[in-house]
């Protein structure tokens, strides 16, 4: 961290709070979404619970547009961020208050909301800090801010799922509220190290356009309230339906947006950016499809845990929860070697071979889990706790080529006119895979191993088309190969 901006250490600080809240949060949610009511649970059916956690995660990182958009055109990264931070800590408050279903829900959707103001702005920021600085430099900087972030994610879901799983869920909730507390404490007190990053709206709205604004928000407003209304009266209201709605959301508003960009607002995006705008798109698709099993760690995986792993470890039974632990702590350890070698190898390694490389190691883990389902015999048998650490360090290993490195590549690629908005794209990505992989986790009860199977094929099949086409990206985001230096 010597030779990086003090405001990284603010930036990251805050960050590994407010990941310390939401992956805490996450740890149990499907446990908790699936444990009977007589359990203090919401005794919903394991495919549903696996849905609605998948949905959670997709809408979460949705929000992330407006979130940008809000950014870029009202308050400015340094505002937004912080009033996204408030507003996750209610989410956190109503979900650990305890009054019923509706307070559940409520929380979830605050939850999202204050992530989607929070989470690309505060990326966008680390940007700002190394404007002028090369792609190395800036890599390893985001590599340090990730590394950050998991620190965060480890402590909560260490504390979170052990007071959640073994004391009371509500108790777990409430130790998420205090996590994102603490963030917002530890940003309003860095403030002076970001030194202006982020005060000003990059294109703030001019006269006539706030009142069209409110007009849209009104309209769609009444949209989805008259929508919900008709369900109800027709019967069709219903948790699944809700989240076929919200899958399809999540698949169709990104191709609207890259078309806005593309088409509708051509003439805001130069010669020279409309190429990386194309590399974005394909890089996009190859996010979506890593997300999608990786994110299933928090369904489908942690499930398995519960079911068919053998948590005892040193005589003591483990949360099911902390199997997801098993990433964020590889991480703390692996990320700054990553850091390192992506500043020795400079601009040698491409975007492209850095995100084939991702999807090649996470279908194989999910190769690997099958395996890890045939070993259970058909459920009658409870397999080693290394399946799973094998999965998740292949998962890991996989993150580091592609999370970091995408943050780093969308604050490189993005137009100058869609900065902050673009930041919220690369999340978008993350709402398609994790949209999708709510809906096909609903299959894995139903296919066994055969589900992992097909999925790891799946990613592995994109990532080797992608290996195909790493020049042609280089091509695309400018980037200029550097010659290897001579043997002595």
């Amino acid at each position: 961290m010597r030779n990086h901006p003090k405001g990284l250490i603010t930036l990251a600080g805050t960050e590994m709070n407010e990941r310390l809240s939401f992956y805490g949060m996450r740890a149990i949610l499907v446990l908790f979404l699936a444990a009977a009511v007589t359990d203090g649970g919401m005794g919903l059916d394991p495919g549903t619970a696996t849905a609605v956690v998948g949905l959670y995660l997709a809408m979460s990182y949705f929000t992330a547009l407006p979130g940008g958009w809000v950014a870029d055109r009202l308050l400015g990264f340094r505002r937004t961020v912080l009033v996204g931070g408030v507003v996750i800590m209610l989410g956190h408050i109503s979900l650990a208050i305890s009054l019923g279903p509706a307070f559940v829900w409520l929380g979830l959707a605050l939850v999202c909301i204050g992530t989607g103001l929070l989470k690309p702005n505060i990326s966008a920021m680390v940007g700002e800090l190394y404007q002028g600085d090369t792609d190395a430099r800036r890599d390893a900087g985001y590599s340090l801010f990730y590394m950050g972030i998991n620190l965060g994610s480890a402590i909560g879901l260490f504390l979170v799922g052990y007071l959640g799983e073994r004391v009371d869920w509500h108790v777990g909730f409430a130790v998420a509220a205090v996590g994102m507390g603490l963030g917002l404490v530890q940003y309003v007190l860095g403030q002076r190290h970001l030194k202006g990053a982020g005060d000003l709206p990059p294109r703030p709205l001019v006269e006539g356009e706030r009142g069209r604004l409110l007009r849209i928000a009104a309209l769609a407003a009444a949209a989805v309230l008259m929508a919900g209304v008709v369900a109800a009266f027709t019967g069709t209201l219903s948790i699944d339906n809700v989240t076929y709605v919200l899958t399809a959301f999540s698949v169709v508003v990104p191709i609207a947006y890259f078309f806005y960009m593309f088409v509708v607002r051509r003439e805001d995006v130069t010669a020279e950016e409309r190429p990386k705008l194309k590399a974005f798109a394909w890089l996009f698709i190859a996010s979506a499809v890593f997300w999608m099993i990786f994110d299933q760690a928090a369904g489908p995986l942690t499930l398995f845990a519960q079911n068919h792993t053998d948590l005892h470890v040193a005589g003591f039974a483990i949360p099911a929860s902390w199997t997801q632990a098993v990433n964020p702590v590889m991480v703390i350890v692996l990320a700054g070697v990553f850091a390192l070698v992506w500043t020795e190898l400079g601009d040698r390694v491409g975007t492209g071979l850095k995100f084939a490389i991702a999807l090649l190691l996470c279908g194989f883990s999910f190769v690997v889990m099958s395996w890890a389902t045939a070993a259970t015999d058909g459920g009658t048998v409870k397999v080693s706790l290394l399946w799973l650490v094998g999965v998740y360090l292949l998962q890991t290993i996989a993150e580091l080529c592609l999370s970091p490195v995408g943050l780093s590549m969308t604050s490189k690629l993005a137009p100058q006119a869609f900065k902050a908005q673009m930041m919220g794209m690369f999340f978008l990505s993350i709402t398609a895979g994790d949209a999708i992989g709510a809906q096909v986790s609903r299959l894995q009860p139903v296919l066994g191993g055969g589900y992992f199977l097909l999925l790891g094929v799946l990613a592995m099949v994109c990532g080797a088309a992608l290996l195909l086409f790493v020049g042609k990206l280089r091509t695309l985001m400018g980037e200029e190969r550097t010659a290897a230096p001579a043997a002595a």
